[in-house]
This record gives C-alpha cells, sequence and structure tokens, in this order.
C-alpha cells in the first residue's frame, strides 16, 4: 500500500543542459548529447533507486520540455517557424511551432529510455506522455483548423508511441494534461475522448497527470488569483471517474485544494501530490505522513499512491534528490502509522 511515484521530470545535470529552467539549452550535440542523455536517465534512475522510489521514471531527461520533446518526433510540424502564442488561456507566452500539414510519426518516440529502465531496474517502471488537450494548447495550426480534429490527430500519434512503449516493458503510461486543470468544459466535450483515443487498446496501466503546473513564476501568479479554494478539480473528477484512464495524478500539499475533493474520484487510483514543487522547501517525512493521513480519508489506502505536486525540472538538484528521499521516507511512515491503526481496531 501507498506506494511512491513521481510525476515524471527531475531537474538535468548542469553538464547535461542549462540547470534550473524550463525550456534549457543543451550543453552538447549529436552523439555526445545522447551519451549525456542516457548517463543522467542512469543518474537519477539510481536517485530514485536510492530514495526508496517504488515506481520509477526516466525523469524525461532526454527532452528539452515536456510537450516539445513528443513534437519533435512529429512530422507535419515546422519548428523553423516558431510564433509566439500564448497558452494555458494566455496564463503566458511561449515561442511555439506549427502544424503546417498532416501528422505522422518519424519513428519511436522514447525507446531509448524505455530500454534503459528495462535493462537497469527491477522496479515497476513509468513513462509520461503529453496529452492530446494539452500538446493543442502549445502549438500552433495552419493545416487542421479545428481543435479537435488536431486533438485526435495526435492522440492517434501518442497511442502508436504507447502501444509500442508496452511492448517495450513499460508497466506505467501517463499523459500529462494541466491544460484540463484550464479548460473545464473542453475537457467534458472532447478531452477526455482523445485520452481514450491515446489510451486505446493498451493493457498496461494508464495514467493522466492534471496540476496547477510547475513552479514557475507565471504559474504561481496565476494561482494567486484562484482565490482560498481551488476547486477545478471539482468539475473534472465525475468525468475521469467515468472514464477508462485506470490513474488520476493530481496536486495536494500546499495548495488549496479543498481534500474532500478527491472522494469523486471513487474507483480509481489517486496519485496524490504529498511533495510541492513550487519551493526549495524539503518536507520532513512527518508532514508527507501526516498529508497522506488527511487524504486517506477521501481516497482508500488501496488506490493510493504518494506523489509530487508536478514535475521537478526546473527545481535544485539537490532539493530534488532531498524531496524524493522525503516522498519514501514519509510514504514508509504513512504505511507504518496506518500497520499500528488497523492492528489496533481489531
Amino acid at each position: 500500500m501507498l506506494k511512491t511515484t513521481i510525476a515524471g521530470s527531475l531537474p538535468k545535470p548542469e553538464w547535461l543542459a542549462e540547470p534550473k529552467k524550463l525550456w534549457p539549452a543543451w550543453r552538447g550535440a549529436g552523439a555526445e548529447l545522447q551519451r549525456a542523455k542516457r548517463d543522467a536517465t542512469l543518474l537519477w534512475l539510481k536517485e530514485q533507486e536510492d530514495a526508496g522510489i517504488d515506481i520509477v521514471t526516466d525523469g524525461e531527461q532526454s527532452r528539452q520540455h515536456f510537450v516539445h520533446g513528443f513534437l519533435e518526433f512529429v512530422d507535419g510540424i515546422d519548428f523553423s517557424r516558431k510564433v509566439k502564442m500564448g497558452i494555458r488561456n494566455n496564463r503566458y507566452d511561449a515561442m511555439v511551432p506549427v502544424v503546417t500539414s498532416e501528422l505522422r510519426l518519424k519513428g519511436r518516440v522514447h525507446q531509448t529510455e524505455a530500454s534503459l529502465l528495462k535493462r537497469h531496474t527491477n522496479k515497476p517502471r513509468k513513462i509520461t506522455l503529453p496529452g492530446p488537450m494539452t500538446i493543442v494548447d502549445t502549438i500552433a495550426d495552419e493545416h487542421y483548423g479545428d481543435k479537435v480534429k488536431l486533438a485526435m490527430a495526435f492522440a492517434a500519434l501518442l497511442n502508436q508511441e504507447a502501444r509500442a512503449l508496452e511492448k517495450d516493458g513499460v508497466d506505467v503510461i501517463q499523459f500529462d494534461e494541466p491544460a484540463f486543470n484550464v479548460y473545464m468544459d473542453d475537457v467534458k466535450r472532447w478531452g477526455i475522448d482523445a485520452l481514450h483515443r491515446a489510451i486505446q487498446g493498451l493493457k498496461c496501466t494508464t495514467c493522466v497527470h492534471i496540476c496547477y503546473g510547475y513552479g514557475i513564476q507565471a504559474n504561481l501568479d496565476w494561482k494567486k488569483t484562484l482565490g482560498e479554494e481551488w476547486r477545478q478539480y471539482e468539475e473534472i473528477f465525475p468525468a475521469l471517474a467515468k472514464s477508462r484512464i485506470d490513474q488520476v495524478s493530481l496536486e495536494c500539499i500546499h495548495s488549496h485544494v479543498p481534500v474532500e475533493l478527491l472522494r469523486l474520484l471513487k474507483g480509481k487510483d489517486v496519485l496524490v501530490g504529498v511533495i510541492d514543487v513550487a519551493n526549495d522547501r524539503v518536507e520532513t517525512p512527518e508532514e508527507v505522513a501526516d498529508t497522506i493521513r488527511t487524504a486517506l480519508k477521501y481516497v482508500p489506502a488501496k488506490h493510493f499512491f504518494a506523489c509530487t505536486n508536478c514535475g521537478m525540472a526546473p527545481m535544485d538538484r539537490e532539493v530534488a534528490v532531498a524531496k524524493l528521499r522525503a516522498l519514501a521516507a514519509g510514504a514508509a511512515l504513512a504505511r507504518k502509522n496506518l500497520a499500528k491503526k488497523r492492528k489496533r481496531s481489531r
């Protein structure tokens, strides 16, 4: 019970890319860069294992950005002509590439990372992919002319890579959908349908990660506008509870999310964020265990996973390592406390 995992990304070592940036520049190129990406993946795999994380990831070390790391493998996108676009409902501007023709995968996207995980760990393995709605919100379109058509085209490509990852031995495939917290009506109209297309035919565990974003200033400023209670989850959780997705990953600790909203995900595995990625203060095991104890009032222990609120890509490397250890230690303490409570109730 109470297994641990992370939302996906981890900081890139300074010898791989610029540190503490969401869109870091690579330090190398060509074969040297490919070697550095593999080395960084193995480094973070070891750090997760040493910390005691139960379900490990590649740390997204091979991707410059969680969305564009996938888009780079897609034909029909012009990266030479980036345009400025407001994303997440104009929360901040980004320079994004343009869809100019029919979308097709150039080949495998994360085969190397999946192979590294399979060869170097016996722990359950997770690979993350950007969700269709979030991709559509992070790219300009001059070909499809319709967000739903564009999302379904990307969903088909995501499904193609997800099926291959399953054959590579990946145990959990997670789709990152921060846009679900922004366009709640669209989530119910077509966002979940796009996710269903992305997971079509998969037998491995599927997950969707929905959060309030990385700990960057634009997201921190946005959170200040959301009031004392962040109730975005309330609008979409009932629809997700009825969906075919196995797991939902969400933000909890140090947020203004009413914890009772977790009961709206009845029947789903819930990856509860018990580690804050928006500041460098490292949680104590006792704080993590207390967050878990509170959330367990609304999520059965058999469906509970302890996780980070979001990815840790822009974070200081040493802080991220310490937070991994706090996550594992806090979950271990929570398991111990839960066992004592059950023993007393017999």
